[in-house]
C-alpha cells in the first residue's frame, strides 16, 4: 500500500475528494452568507401579530395590529407574539434545511 493513501484508492481520487469538499465548503458559506440576507414572515390571528426574521434566526420586526390589544387580555397578545415568533423562526430552520440539503446531496453536517 502507497504511504497516505487509502487501499484501492490512488491518489488521484483523494485529490478529487479534497476539490469536491473545498467546493461544498465554499459554496456552503456563499450559502449562508445568502440565507442571512433573506427574509421570512409569519402572521398568526389573522394577521393581528406578524414576525419578520432573517435567515440568521434574528428578528427584524414585529407588527402588532392596534385593534388586538386588549388590556384586560394581555395574555393572548403575549401568546400571539409567541406563536408569531416561534413560527417565523420554523420557517428559517425549514428553508434553512432545504437549502442545505441543496448544496450537500442530503449529507447531514450539522447545520
Amino acid at each position: 500500500m502507497a504511504k497516505g493513501n487509502f487501499p484501492g484508492m490512488g491518489g488521484a481520487g483523494i485529490q478529487q475528494m479534497m476539490k469536491q469538499a473545498q467546493k461544498m465548503q465554499q459554496d456552503i458559506a456563499k450559502l449562508q452568507e445568502e440565507l442571512g440576507q433573506r427574509e421570512l414572515t409569519a402572521s398568526v390571528g389573522g394577521g393581528a401579530v406578524k414576525v419578520t426574521a432573517y435567515g440568521t434566526k434574528m428578528l427584524k420586526s414585529i407588527e402588532i395590529d392596534p385593534s388586538c390589544v386588549d388590556a384586560d387580555d394581555v395574555e393572548m397578545l403575549q401568546d400571539l407574539v409567541l406563536s408569531a415568533v416561534n413560527e417565523a423562526l420554523r420557517m428559517v430552520e425549514e428553508m434553512t434545511a432545504a437549502e442545505m440539503n441543496k448544496v450537500t446531496g442530503g449529507m447531514r453536517l450539522g447545520f
